[in-house]
C-alpha cells in the first residue's frame, strides 16, 4: 500500500490499465491457444485433431507436434488441414492471432457457406480452399489490402455472382484457380500477368481482359460467352461491354441479327432433322456392332503370369479382369480414345474390348492389364478410380503435357479415356517387367541376377530420366511423385524406363498421401509438406535397393511401434568398407569395383537426408553419379578409403560426404 502514496505510482498504473499498448501487451495470444480457438470453431467427425491439445506446443522448432500445422523457427506459419471430413466454421477472428501464419489450405474438405473473412488475414501469402461446399456471391472487396497474397485456389466450389474485382488489384498475385464454381457477369481487369489461371467452367461473359490474353485457351473452356485472345473473336467492340460493374452479371454483348428468308428456314429445318436420324442410327449401328462383339472374344493366349479373360466380361472371367469391361459398358461418354502421340498405331476402346487379355497386377491405384489387340500391337491398359475429383479439362490437358515429353528413359504415355468415374492410361507394353522382379524376383522366376555395370546402368539412366521431367515440369513440386523400383521397366538391353510420373496434380489428395512415394518422405512426416527435394529421397532410396538388395517397404513397426527406413537401416551398419552385410551378395562378384559401389550408396546416403536443407540437390547428386565407372583398380580403392576403415560411426561416414 505504500507505494500507492506516490502519485507518480498511480498514475503509472492507470497509465498501464488504460493506455492502448497495455491493452494490445494482455491480450497477447499464444499459437496453441488461437490454434485450440480456432479448432473449437471445427465440426471434426473424425477426430482428426485428436493431436491438437493445450498439454503439448504445436511447434518444436521445425517440427510440428499437431496434425497439419507447418511451423518455422518454433512459430505456426501454415495450417495444412486437406481431406479430413472438416465443417463448421473458420474462424478467422481466432486465426488472426497467428503472428506469422502465411499459408492456409482446407482443400477437399465440407466447409459450406460464404467466404469466410480472408482478409483479416492482411499477411496471407497462399489460401488454398478448392474442394468444399462453399456458395454465394463473393464481395467485390473481400481480397482488399491482401498486398502480400500470391496464390488463390476457390475451386470447386458453388460460388456465384462476379469474380471480386479486389482480386485484380493484388501487386503480387500469380495464381488464382477458380474453375467449376458458377461464376458470372465480366472477368474483372488485372494489373499484371499472371502464371496459372483457370477460371473454367463457370458462366462467364464478355471479353477477355489484355492482361490475362496469354493464358492457354483451356483456362477458360466452358464460359460459352467469353471471347477474345486466346479465345474466338468478339462478335463486337470491348466497349459495348459495360465494365463499370465488373462484379456484377453483364449481358452479353449485341450481336447485329439478319432476318432468314423463310425458304432458307425450311431448308435449314430439313438439314436438321437429316443430322438427327443420322445420329440415331449411328447410335443404333455402334449398340448392334457392340453386341455381336460380346459374343466373340477371343481366348487370352498361355502366359506364365495369372490368367485373366478378355476385358470385356464373360462365364470363365474372374471378377479381376472384369471390372476394367464393366466400367466401359455403363454408358461411356463415347468410344473414342484421345490420343497424344503421333507415332503409334490408333486404335479406339471396341478394339480395347474385343482384345485378349490378362492382369498384370493390382497396385494402389487400380489394375493393369496386357491387350493384345486384334490387328496391332499389345498394349497395357491402367485403370484408375482415384481422379474422379479432376475435371475433365484439367485432366485432358494435363494428359496432353504428359504426353509432350520424349525421352529415352520414360514410358511414354499413349492414350488416355476420361469417364468421371475413372479413368484409363494406355502405354507401350514391356516385355521384361519391373525393376523390382530381376531385384526381388528373379530367382523364382528363373532369371539371372543384376550385375554391377546393369545396376550402374539403371541408375544412371533414372537419374537422366529425373533431370528431364524435372525441367519440362517445373511447376510441379515433385515432378515425378511415385518414383519406386515397381515403376520402373526395363528394356531388351536394359535401360531403365520411369512410369506413374507426374500423376500428383490428377491423383484424388487423399489417395495420393496415402499411397505415393513423395507423402513418405521426411519432410512430408515431419512438415507435412513436400518440397523439390522429395523426389531426391525416393531416388535416394531406390540407389539404396538397388545396391542392398532390400525392399523399402520391410524396414517398418522395428522397435516401440517406431518405424526405421531402409535409409538408417544402412547408416547403422554401413562402415565405409565393401561388404556383404550392407550389399546384395549377388554383387560380391565385383569387388574389383567396389571403390565406384561405395562412392554410390554414399551419393545415396546424401540423397536421403532427413534434413532437407542438408540435402544433395538432383543436380548435384547426377553429377556425381555420371563419374562413376564400372571398375577401379583395387589399389585405387584402398588408397581412396584406408582412412575410412575403422570408421565405426555412420554419420561420421554421411558427413564425410558433402558437394561443394
Amino acid at each position: 500500500m505504500a507505494s500507492l502514496r506516490h502519485p507518480h505510482h498511480l498514475l503509472f498504473l492507470l497509465f498501464l490499465c488504460f493506455s492502448p499498448l497495455a491493452a494490445d501487451f494482455s491480450s497477447a495470444v499464444s499459437d496453441s491457444e488461437a490454434l485450440l480457438a480456432f479448432k473449437s470453431s471445427l465440426k471434426d467427425e473424425t477426430n482428426a485433431l485428436s493431436s491438437w491439445e493445450n498439454t503439448s506446443s504445436p511447434c518444436n522448432g521445425e517440427v510440428a507436434n499437431w496434425v497439419g500445422v507447418l511451423c518455422n523457427k518454433g512459430a505456426v506459419w501454415g495450417v495444412q488441414l486437406e481431406n479430413k471430413v472438416l465443417s463448421g466454421t473458420i474462424n478467422v477472428d481466432a486465426l488472426k492471432d497467428l503472428a506469422n501464419l502465411r499459408t492456409l489450405s482446407f482443400m477437399q474438405n465440407n466447409f459450406q457457406g460464404s467466404l469466410p473473412e480472408i482478409n483479416k488475414l492482411g499477411v496471407l501469402k497462399s489460401l488454398y480452399l478448392s474442394g468444399n461446399r462453399f456458395s454465394g456471391q463473393i464481395p467485390g472487396d473481400a481480397f482488399k489490402g491482401m498486398l502480400s497474397l500470391k496464390k488463390v485456389h476457390l475451386a470447386q466450389n458453388g460460388f456465384t455472382g462476379g469474380i471480386p474485382a479486389s482480386l485484380g488489384s493484388l501487386p503480387k498475385l500469380i495464381e488464382l484457380r477458380l474453375e467449376e464454381n458458377q461464376f458470372t457477369g465480366a472477368i474483372p481487369e488485372f494489373d499484371h500477368q499472371l502464371q496459372d489461371l483457370n477460371i473454367s467452367q463457370n458462366a462467364l461473359t464478355g471479353p477477355i481482359p489484355r492482361a490475362l490474353t496469354n493464358m492457354k485457351p483451356d483456362s477458360f473452356q466452358g464460359n460459352k460467352d467469353l471471347c477474345g485472345q486466346p479465345l474466338n473473336a468478339c462478335a463486337t467492340p470491348p466497349a459495348l461491354v459495360s465494365a463499370s460493374q465488373p462484379n456484377q452479371p453483364t449481358q452479353p454483348a449485341a450481336i447485329t441479327s439478319k432476318k432468314v428468308p423463310v425458304s432458307g428456314i425450311a431448308v435449314m429445318a430439313v438439314i436438321s432433322g437429316a443430322a438427327t436420324l443420322a445420329i440415331l442410327l449411328a447410335v443404333f449401328m455402334a449398340v448392334r456392332k457392340r453386341q455381336n462383339r460380346a459374343d466373340s472374344i477371343e481366348a487370352p493366349t498361355p502366359s506364365n503370369l495369372q490368367k485373366k479373360s478378355g476385358i470385356r466380361d464373360s462365364d470363365q472371367a474372374s471378377q479381376a479382369s472384369s471390372d476394367i469391361s464393366g466400367s466401359m459398358g455403363k454408358k461411356p461418354d463415347g468410344t473414342k480414345l484421345s490420343f497424344v502421340r503421333d507415332d503409334r498405331e490408333k486404335f479406339d476402346l471396341p478394339d480395347l474390348l474385343k482384345a485378349s487379355a490378362e492382369i498384370l497386377g493390382s497396385g494402389c491405384f487400380g489394375s493393369s492389364y496386357k491387350a493384345a489387340l486384334v490387328t496391332g500391337p499389345i498394349m497395357v491398359v491402367k485403370r484408375f478410380k482415384q481422379m474422379n475429383n479432376v475435371g475433365r479439362e484439367e485432366f485432358q490437358e494435363h494428359m496432353r503435357r504428359i504426353g509432350r515429353l520424349r525421352h529415352v528413359n520414360l514410358l511414354p504415355l499413349v492414350a488416355y479415356y476420361y469417364r468421371k468415374e475413372e479413368k484409363l492410361l494406355v502405354t507401350d507394353y514391356v516385355e521384361r517387367g519391373s525393376l523390382a522382379v530381376h531385384l526381388h524376383g528373379h530367382q523364382t522366376l528363373g532369371q539371372p541376377s543384376l550385375d554391377w555395370p546393369i545396376r550402374l546402368k539403371i541408375i544412371k539412366g533414372v537419374a537422366r530420366g529425373l533431370q528431364y521431367i524435372y525441367k519440362e515440369l517445373p511447376s510441379l513440386i515433385a515432378p515425378h511423385g511415385h518414383l519406386k523400383s515397381s515403376n520402373i521397366l526395363l528394356s531388351q538391353n536394359s535401360e531403365p524406363l520411369l512410369t506413374d510420373y507426374g500423376l500428383i496434380p490428377v491423383i484424388n489428395q487423399e489417395s495420393s498421401q496415402e499411397f505415393m512415394v513423395a507423402y513418405k518422405s521426411p519432410e512430408y512426416k515431419q512438415l507435412g509438406r513436400i518440397t523439390k527435394k522429395t523426389d531426391v529421397w525416393g531416388f535416394g532410396i531406390l540407389i539404396l535397393e538397388i545396391l542392398t538388395g532390400k525392399f523399402p517397404t520391410n524396414f517398418v513397426q522395428k522397435g516401440k511401434g517406431n518405424e526405421e527406413d531402409l535409409a538408417t537401416w544402412v547408416n547403422s551398419v554401413f562402415t565405409g568398407e565393401f561388404s556383404t552385410e550392407v550389399f546384395d551378395k549377388e554383387m560380391e562378384a565385383a569387388k574389383n569395383s567396389a571403390g565406384e559401389i561405395v562412392k554410390l550408396l554414399k551419393i545415396g546416403l546424401a540423397c536421403c537426408e532427413s534434413d532437407v536443407e542438408k540435402r544433395v540437390d538432383l543436380k548435384e547428386a547426377i553429377e556425381k553419379i555420371e563419374e562413376l565407372k564400372e571398375k577401379e583398380g583395387e589399389d585405387d580403392f584402398y588408397s581412396s578409403y584406408a582412412s575410412e576403415a575403422d570408421a565405426k560411426s555412420s554419420r561420421a561416414v554421411s558427413d564425410d560426404f558433402t558437394f561443394s
